[in-house]
């Protein structure tokens, strides 16, 4: 991470600058320990809630696919990275050379871009093993050998299956058509899914009764 040590920023007035050269040890600290992804208490009740993921194979299975996202993230960050730097060398080395003074002053201009692009892009990168760590780890804590770990539609009739009724059981008399047929019409397809029975035209599936609006 690019710290900051005496700064002059030109769009700032003089007392604004000297505000910000006192307290840069604090801002370095903050740019140092800021947040930039989910920490594991995130991952474990906002993605992995049991109201959404009720069971241990779908927790696992949704880690799957979120560590599998910030890896595909931290590969396109691999690469403009390595524009990054690229261009970096080429400016430096544009300036070596270079003697007209207004072209020297945004050469320099873009090298400090660069720098502080480069600086960003690191600490992005370290955020994202972090979280990539992280899931690798819930995997594990998760996969007791109870599920399948090598296909996804295993666990999926059941697993979703819990998830619509938690579901159907916040539904109130005073809920919206379309909000009860999106949960009532897949849970008792699945419901029939998962007593083995065949579609007919007759009517399936369990009613639910609506919770009725205190």
């Amino acid at each position: 991470m690019t710290k900051l040590t005496k700064v002059n920023y030109p769009m700032l007035q003089t007392k604004d600058n000297g505000f910000i050269n006192k307290i840069k040890n604090e801002l370095n600290d903050t740019m140092a320990k800021r947040q930039m992804f989910r920490t594991e208490t995130e991952m474990r009740f906002s993605v992995l809630n049991d109201g959404k993921h009720p069971t241990k194979a779908s927790k696992y299975w949704q880690s799957v696919r979120e560590q599998g996202v910030f890896i595909e993230n931290l590969h396109t960050l691999s690469f403009e990275y390595r524009r990054n730097l690229v261009k970096l060398k080429k400016k430096q080395k544009k300036l070596e050379t270079e003697t007209d003074e207004f072209k020297k002053e945004y050469l320099q201009i873009d090298i400090d871009e660069c720098i502080w692009a480069k600086a960003q892009q690191e600490s992005v990168a370290k955020d994202r093993v972090r979280e990539i760590e992280h899931w690798s780890r819930l995997k594990k804590e998760l996969d007791d050998g109870s599920f399948n770990t090598t296909e996804v539609n295993v666990h999926q009739a059941k697993s979703y299956e819990k998830n619509l009724i938690n579901r159907a059981n916040t539904l109130t008399s005073g809920s919206s058509q379309s909000e009860v047929i999106n949960v009532l019409g897949p849970l008792q397809t699945l419901q029939r899914l998962n007593r083995g029975d065949k579609l007919s035209n007759e009517t399936g599936g369990v009613a639910i009764p609506l919770r009725k609006d205190k």
